[in-house]
């Protein structure tokens, strides 16, 4: 026994020994394995990043929501423990949860017995998509509720959830993101659709983490070294949207949606001088947060796919021929149908208007004038403008999988149908370039959403976009030219676009109905299978907004025409989208105006002077001294009563802001760089911190709005409807 005991011994001591000088154990090092029994990681978790409008306001960002669980292992209470911590009440545990989240009361019991009866009793189970994306508010019901019945074993998880707080807004381009489960069972919100889906790797971020060691329960071990990564934000994403033209947008299609119930709409309305989108939608529309209304259809049309435009491609056949020298409007042709070859067009009113003018023919919308004006320009030269319009070829535009279209080209006869939008095919975003060249004197922009992308953990712009020339396809007198046609179309009697003309603004644009293709090969018949557009401009001496409206197969009433509710849409958005920009309707320029100099490094005493003896409403931004920057810019012309924002160093006493647009409000925000939170649209109404307080950037303050709809249906009688403001207001 000696022998045996004092053997084991000295084995004992020689592998206390070799562990000590190799210190390994059975080939791992020992320090490791400790290092790795005691080491802890925490996961920060990056923020998705924000997707904002061309005035930062927001459209898309992260915010804290809740996953529900149920513990429902008894493991999960230590022996002896007098509180519980898993579900034991299975049928009232479900008839609570069933009040608060979108599961019936069954399902949730069913879901409880089926993971009970498992021969390894599971330690907790969720709910799916009921369980998660859960409000604060909603939480903080089911705990009182689950505290009230004395219930136990329901938790919560925080996590975060994409929030789209402008509802159906731009939804197809925007599109949305949610979270799924990775295969390491956890949690990430991926982009599925639209901008979410396509900048999904710079919106996404890097989670952070730190690193620690801690005791076998958890708890950090004293003087133990933390590591920090801080998790790297995703990028922000400004768009050149503005959302309160999208807004007008919105509204727009849904009151036609409402009244017409047409089988699909889409609108684009872009800056002609820059190629900058401010507001794209089309319907059918879902909600991106819910995806509530979303269909098989995935697609932002704008870009993916293609139509025959109709008689709006009948502007760029006008301007080819003008460019050409080949236009007369005073020249007469006997309208009614034309015949190529073996192939004969006719005019909407098929016995025609007899012997008439080409400017009438245009007004008129006739395709016969389009053949012959062809006949003069030479149908291989007309397809050449059209390629330098951009058509047959992509635009370009900063969006995935944008279609390209077709030009047919091949006889004759396609070539005679093109002139006039049928058998050709183009985009709608190739429509809106093409008439840039003609509302921007000539020179044709690229169009583009993305206005810069910002890394918010450095400040710094990673992608900024600037307007880019996309050619000249014409000439300024050229394009002046056509505006002046396009506009002659709204003001004729004989005019197709006499619908679209706005009081106090002159419009131009040519109107479209084009025959949808069906399954067959030919085209579809009957009273409203049509697509009904619009492509119009203003002001048209000088367009600054221009409008692209389609409306496919609208349930008209009998004495209907497709125009009606294409304008009931163009004219809202454009008259509304003109005023919020500040831009003068023709009737207010007999009013007196007056024009701003350039103020910037004047010092701003005399300068408030002397706006305040010219009527103009000086708003000073700082303490006073030298101005560092002035909005509006020089040379806008201003009526009696407008604003001016004029910057200066220092503190900033609040003005009182009550009737002020919110486009005024954003200009005084940004010049400023104070905190100014704004909830609803259209005019100030109310605002969280007096007239004259002195405030910095870490004082919010939250300014009200509503429409002068809203403002005028409030309950409040004998208060008299206030006029609205054209510049500052």
């Amino acid at each position: 026994m000696f022998v045996v005991f004092g053997g084991l011994f000295f084995l004992l001591i020689a592998r206390f020994l070799s562990i000590q000088i190799t210190g390994q154990v059975e080939g791992r090092p020992l320090a490791a394995m400790a290092a790795s029994k005691y080491a802890r990681e925490n996961i920060l978790k990056a923020e998705r990043g924000e997707i904002v409008d061309r005035n930062g306001e927001l459209i898309a960002s992260d915010t804290l929501s809740y996953r529900l669980f149920a513990v429902i292992s008894e493991k999960a209470t230590p022996k002896g423990s007098k509180t519980l911590y898993h579900v034991v009440d299975y049928e009232k545990t479900a008839e609570v949860l069933s009040n608060y989240i979108p599961m019936k009361q069954e399902e949730i019991l069913q879901r409880f017995q089926n993971a009970a009866s498992k021969e390894t009793v599971p330690w907790q189970i969720e709910f799916g998509k009921a369980g998660n994306g859960i409000n604060h508010e909603t939480m903080e019901k089911i705990r009182k509720a689950i505290k009230r019945e004395n219930l136990t074993g329901i938790n919560f998880m925080e996590e975060k959830k994409r929030l789209y707080p402008n509802g159906k807004f731009a939804s197809y381009l925007i599109g949305f993101a949610m979270r799924e489960k990775q295969p390491d069972g956890t949690y990430q919100t991926v982009g599925k659709m639209g901008l979410e889906k396509t900048f999904d790797k710079q919106l996404s971020g890097v989670d952070g983490k730190v690193d620690f060691q801690s005791d076998v329960w958890g708890f950090i071990l004293p003087k133990s070294d933390k590591i920090l990564s801080p998790p790297q934000n995703g990028n922000e994403i400004h768009l050149t949207l503005d959302k309160t033209i999208q807004n007008f947008v919105e509204d727009a299609m849904t009151r036609v949606e409402k009244e017409y119930s047409p089988k699909k709409m889409l609108v684009i309305v872009a800056n002609p001088k820059t190629g900058e989108i401010y507001a794209m939608s089309q319907r059918p529309s879902f909600h991106p947060g819910t995806r509530e209304g979303l269909t098989e259809n995935w697609l932002n049309e704008a870009i993916e796919t293609t139509i025959e435009p109709g008689s709006t491609m009948k502007m760029f056949t006008l301007a080819a021929a003008i460019e050409e020298k080949k236009w007369d409007p005073a020249a007469k042709y006997n309208s009614g149908q034309y015949t190529l070859h073996d192939k004969t067009i006719r005019d909407v009113k098929r016995g025609g208007w007899g012997t008439i003018t080409f400017l009438e023919g245009f007004q008129r919308s006739s395709n016969v004038s389009m053949a012959y004006l062809l006949e003069k320009l030479g149908d291989r030269k007309f397809i050449e403008y059209l390629k330098e319009f951009g058509f047959g070829e992509k635009v370009g535009i900063d969006l995935p999988n944008e279609a390209s279209g077709f030009l047919l080209d091949r006889y004759p006869a396609e070539r005679l149908t093109t002139s006039y939008g049928q058998g050709s095919t183009v985009t709608t975003i190739q429509m809106i370039q093409a008439a840039s060249a003609i509302a921007n004197d000539g020179v044709m922009m690229k169009p583009y959403v993305i206005d810069q992308i910002i890394d918010p953990n450095t400040g710094k712009v990673v992608q900024d976009h600037t307007p880019e020339q996309k050619g000249k396809p014409i000439s300024k007198e050229t394009a002046k030219q056509v505006r002046e046609v396009l506009a002659s179309t709204v003001t004729s009697e004989v005019g197709t676009g006499r619908k679209f003309a706005i009081p106090g603004y002159d419009v131009g644009g040519k109107s479209g109905t084009a025959e949808i293709p069906n399954s067959k090969g030919g085209y579809m018949s009957g009273d409203g299978n049509y697509l009904y557009s619009f492509l119009g401009m203003a002001p048209i001496d000088d367009p600054q907004l221009l409008t692209y409206v389609l409306v496919q197969q609208p349930k008209l009433e009998i004495g209907e025409l497709g125009s009606d509710p294409v304008s009931k849409i163009f004219k809202p958005v454009m008259e509304s989208s003109l005023k919020y920009l500040n831009i003068i309707p023709e009737n207010i320029e007999k009013v007196e105006t007056f024009k701003l100099g350039d103020y910037v490094d004047k010092e701003a005493k005399p300068v408030m002077d002397g706006l305040t003896e010219k009527e103009i409403r000086p708003i000073l931004i700082g303490e006073g001294g030298k101005i560092e920057a002035q909005y509006p810019s020089e040379g806008t012309k201003l009526t009696k009563d407008s604003l001016v924002l004029l910057k200066t160093s220092g503190k900033t006493q609040l003005p009182d802001f009550t009737g002020w647009s919110k486009k005024m409000v954003l200009s005084f925000k940004q010049q400023s760089g104070l905190d100014i939170r704004l909830n609803g649209d259209g005019f100030v109404t109310e605002q969280s911190l007096s007239p004259g307080t002195v405030v910095s950037e870490n004082d919010p303050l939250v300014i009200m709005l509503q429409s002068p709809k809203e403002q005028y249906e409030r309950p409040e009688p004998n208060e008299e409807e206030e006029e609205e403001q054209i510049i500052g207001g």
